[in-house]
């Protein structure tokens, strides 16, 4: 398998794809409401300084998630839109 990262890693204008997800119960069951499941594109937007908010693009959708749950997220990065 390629090298994963977990998407609080992810810079942003990046794009990864979600290929595992060791989270569980209620935030497990909030992010796939969100629609953010194993095989979903993610593009970072916007990600803010220290350990806060990032915003993500996720189906059409900005959603605004904590540093601390995405870590439990890894993805393979897909296209590097701003050429680092």
């Amino acid at each position: 398998m390629e090298n994963l990262i977990g998407l609080n890693t992810l810079k942003e204008c990046e794009t990864g794809q979600v290929e595992k997800m060791s989270i569980s119960g209620k935030m497990r069951n909030r992010l796939s409401d969100l629609g953010l499941i194993e095989g979903t594109c993610v593009e970072c937007l916007h990600k803010t300084s220290g350990e806060g908010l990032s915003a993500y693009l996720i189906r059409g959708a900005v959603i605004a998630l904590r540093a601390e749950d995405t870590s439990y997220i890894k993805v393979r990065i897909i296209d590097r839109k701003n050429g680092t």
